[in-house]
């Protein structure tokens, strides 16, 4: 079946981190870590609806510029979310250019600012009118490991130490609807919108008996009806949603293992760092990083299907094939299932 997400790393495993998620059939994405964006499009970036940061040491984060860019002028909203010190750190940004010519946009641009704390979630606007002077009223709400919770699908954190609070991240889809499209042409329907609405009413629970209204063609509007149930039982299969983990910046410790190993549990894909290799475990030590052979093991004991290694060191150049064997078997003394590299996939 055909998944929602398609994530892909934005850099090479040298290079700065982050990851950009697609979503299937809809003009939207979300990013994970913002340090060097320029290899994705002005269009995919003007798609990010949701941008979340790990921690805002300067490769994680140096991308918020190119993206502010971007979005300047644009009726948009974008929201994003870091740890402990992001309002300030991206106030800081933010105080950095001068806005007198922003009164010639007339769309309104809007960020909406999150920080991360172990207990609480506080949020701050910044409009773009009113030149990004943070809104003097700021909301905090309780923090339960939830960030964003969609009917279709939720956004998890997770503190974890990198010297300084660093997040982990998770999306989790709560079943995905896999859509017949021969179904769909014998009932004399197209491929269309409406399907994202079709969508949303199993998402939203709505009453299978209810009725559920399909509009398509182009040139000649059409409306047909059928009841949402039998409706979903022609043209779609339910099948369990995705789960994609994001790990970086974390140092080896009894209590990070853990965590992540909790909350990266049977995702489907995860993607997490190695930044060394075991034998300069007193290098990933000192500097709060994990080697490859810990983030093997780390997803072996998660048992996740599929994990994706990145942000390696660059004294490994032209070496990161032992960075991949050297995780391949720590994974393998706890699990068996498949391993994937850029370009690359091994099953176990």
């Amino acid at each position: 079946m055909r998944p929602s997400f398609h994530p892909r790393l934005i850099n090479g495993p040298f290079n700065d981190p982050g990851l950009f998620i697609p979503f299937l059939f809809e003009n939207r994405a979300v990013i994970f870590d913002m340090g060097d964006i320029y290899s994705l499009s002005s269009r995919d970036v003007l798609k990010i609806s949701h941008a979340f940061i790990t921690h805002t040491h300067m490769d994680h984060f140096i991308g918020f510029d190119n993206l502010l860019r971007l979005f300047l002028g644009r009726e948009k909203n974008l929201y994003i979310y870091g740890p402990e010190g992001f309002l300030k750190n991206v106030e800081g940004k933010l105080a950095g250019y001068t806005w007198n010519l922003v009164d010639n946009f007339n769309n309104r641009f809007i960020l909406h600012v999150t920080e991360v704390r172990s207990e609480s979630l506080i949020t701050r606007q910044y409009m773009c009118e009113n030149r990004f002077i943070p809104a003097t009223e700021t909301v905090e709400q309780p923090f339960n490991g939830i960030l964003l919770k969609e009917p279709s699908l939720s956004f998890s954190s997770l503190i974890l130490d990198h010297s300084i609070p660093c997040l982990g991240f998770s999306l989790k889809e709560r079943f995905h609807v896999n859509i017949i499209k021969d179904r769909i042409v014998e009932l004399g329907l197209e491929i269309g919108p409406w399907l994202r609405e079709f969508k949303q009413a199993l998402f939203n629970h709505n009453n299978p008996d209810s009725k559920f209204e399909v509009k398509f063609g182009r040139e000649r509007i059409k409306t047909k009806s059928f009841i949402l149930g039998d409706l979903a039982r022609q043209i779609a299969i339910i099948t369990p949603g995705q789960k994609i983990t994001y790990i970086t910046d974390v140092g080896y410790s009894e209590s990070n293992a853990k965590k992540i190993v909790s909350f990266a549990k049977d995702s489907d894909q995860l993607f997490i760092e190695a930044a060394f290799l075991e034998k300069d475990s007193d290098i990933a030590r000192n500097k709060y990083h994990l080697t490859a052979r810990q983030a093997g093991s780390i997803a072996g004991m998660a048992g996740v299907k599929q994990f994706t290694l990145f942000h390696f060191s660059p004294r490994y150049a032209g070496q990161e094939e032992f960075l991949y064997k050297e995780a391949i078997a720590a994974y393998k003394e706890g699990n068996s299932s498949r391993f994937t590299v850029p370009g690359l996939q091994f099953f176990l």
